[in-house]
């Protein structure tokens, strides 16, 4: 009953960033009980692997655990879905670099091209651009979890299986592209791969190095 509302609570008072201090006795008055009950709902809160917890002298420093986070994230998502239908795209910036070389063969398999080529309404070119985010943008990177993806539903091709892939639409330099989320991916998260129906470092004229501007375009508008 009160999960949500006292992992929100906690994150107000700065618990996602670092611990904090709280007592129960401070505690119920952010969630409405008593303070016995407040105290219940922070050992339930650890015992669901919600929220860390530490006693110290007149309290206990709590903070929220990526589970913790994670709930809260389904959370806002929930309500995106039912009052955001305007929200804006999403601006990151980062810079060119060079990638392992591995898109050109996964790209080039008609079990994914097929897919691409009906949900992203263009045919990728067999490659990527490999985009390293600035510290900014790859704190704003998160927002993206928010997005509705386009889905690429794995395959097998009789020799080996292929995983699926989250899209999502994006315009780099105004040019109409795609970033790639492997469901099975070992690349960092302020590293994107981007597809699109050319070459981007050549229409771009793109070194390593060269900052670019991703407009990330969300499904949902809000009003």
């Amino acid at each position: 009953m009160y999960t949500t509302t006292s992992l929100k609570k906690l994150a107000l008072l700065g618990a996602i960033e670092k611990p904090v201090k709280i007592s129960s006795t401070e505690f119920m008055h952010h969630v409405s009980t008593s303070s016995k009950t407040a105290a219940r709902v922070l050992k339930q809160l650890e015992d669901n692997g919600y929220i860390s917890r530490q006693l110290v002298a007149g309290g206990q420093m709590v903070h929220l655990t990526e589970a913790g986070v994670g709930l809260l994230k389904k959370e806002y998502a929930d309500y995106q879905q039912i009052f955001c239908k305007d929200h804006l795209d999403l601006e990151l910036y980062g810079e060119v670099i060079t990638g392992l070389g591995e898109g050109q063969y996964y790209i080039a398999k008609d079990g994914y091209m097929s897919q691409f080529r009906d949900k992203l309404d263009f045919k990728p070119f067999p490659g990527t651009l490999n985009v390293r985010l600035n510290d900014e943008s790859a704190q704003m990177r998160d927002n993206m979890d928010f997005m509705e993806p386009l889905t690429i539903h794995g395959f097998n091709d009789g020799e080996r299986s292929f995983g699926g892939v989250k899209c999502y639409l994006i315009e780099i330099e105004g040019i109409k592209s795609a970033v790639i989320i492997p469901d099975r991916t070992h690349y960092p998260a302020d590293l994107l791969e981007i597809i699109a129906p050319l070459k981007l470092r050549e229409a771009l004229k793109l070194n390593d190095g060269d900052e670019v501007k991703i407009v990330v375009k969300n499904p949902q508008k809000c009003k």
